[in-house]
């Protein structure tokens, strides 16, 4: 284990707990590290696009963690823009993050 990597994400998890609110800014979510991993759908939320390139590299998420990537997928309100615009690129960057892709979602992809 890399002891400082270990005590900045310790010092960074810590800083969240005081934070108000569950928005994590992305400058900030890479001091994360595989914390990330962990965070509660609450906090993909709320960080709306922000987590979702950081979320694809983990190795699987949680239930939650899923629908709250597809609640934020959904909305468009991401880098990604809305489903019925996406491309074959656009695919392509989304990465692992299309397994939990769901039906509503799958439907409005063009073609």
């Amino acid at each position: 284990r890399d002891a400082p990597a270990h005590a900045r994400q310790c010092l960074c998890l810590a800083a969240l707990q005081k934070v108000p609110g569950t928005e994590i800014p992305e400058e900030e979510s890479g001091l994360l590290g595989r914390l990330l991993c962990e965070l509660g759908g609450e906090y993909i939320r709320s960080s709306a696009g922000s987590l979702l390139r950081r979320l694809g590299q983990c190795g699987s998420l949680l239930p939650g963690q899923e629908e709250a990537v597809r609640d934020v997928l959904s909305s468009g309100n991401t880098t990604f823009g809305p489903p019925a615009q996406w491309s074959a690129f656009t695919l392509s960057e989304l990465g692992r993050l299309i397994s939990v892709l769901d039906h509503s979602i799958l439907q409005q992809i063009p073609k």
